[in-house]
């Protein structure tokens, strides 16, 4: 027992000599020069934005020409000034869903066409006829309308191209005299317009038409 005990405690004095060897030699050791510091990465450049379509600038000054805002945009009038003013947050919105009109006023051969208070609706020979919601919501406007829909429209009299005839007072006869070109770069415009939800009714018959509605104008008789 005596025997096993001194050489424990030879053993373990063994060890702490050589731990103190260990440290002293790694304190003489001269330090390691630091590292130099890693140049920081490049900031990766910002990705070059895409180009604005010139189309648009020119739809823009298209739509503005051609007073399209005049029919489909919804307006309010304000004591003193002589003319409406458009509705904010409804540019080329059409005519508004919750306006409730009465029957249009009797039509007779000095007055054949007659307009809304804010010229989104107009009674004539052909009926009565809404401004369309040109903004591009996909259920109630022209989202849904791919460039040669569109173009189709103006071409042909058509809504979407090809099913009922585009009613006045909607200059399309002018507007399909223009290039393909100009009329593409007015659907480009206007699907930048921020998108308004308005379901705008549908055309009426003239009274004289089969099922016409009550308040739908009396087509005007030629002398």
């Amino acid at each position: 027992m005596t025997i096993s005990k001194k050489l424990s405690g030879a053993a373990l004095a063994g060890t702490i000599a050589a731990a103190v060897a260990v440290a002293a030699g790694a304190q003489s050791r001269p330090a390691e020069p630091a590292k130099p510091a890693q140049p920081a990465a490049a900031a990766r450049p910002a990705a070059a934005a895409k180009p604005a379509d010139p189309r648009v600038a020119r739809g823009a000054y298209l739509v503005t020409a051609g007073a399209c805002d005049d029919c489909h945009t919804p307006k309010k009038w304000i004591p003193g000034r002589p003319d409406p003013v458009p509705l904010e947050g409804f540019r080329l919105a059409g005519h508004l869903e919750t306006e409730k009109l009465p029957p249009p006023p009797a039509i007779n051969q000095s007055w054949v066409a007659v307009g809304s208070q804010d010229f989104t609706a107009w009674a004539g020979p052909w009926g009565i006829s809404y401004s369309m919601n040109l903004t591009p919501d996909e259920n109630t406007g022209i989202g849904s309308w791919s460039e040669a829909t569109f173009v189709q429209a103006m071409k042909s009299g058509k809504h979407m191209g090809v099913s009922r005839p585009i009613l006045p007072p909607m200059p399309w006869p002018a507007l399909a005299h223009l290039t393909d070109d100009d009329l593409q770069a007015i659907y480009a415009f206007l699907r930048t317009i921020p998108a308004v939800h308005n379901r705008v009714p549908d055309p009426a018959p003239p009274a004289s038409a089969p099922g016409a509605p009550a308040g739908a104008p009396p087509t005007t008789k030629k002398p």
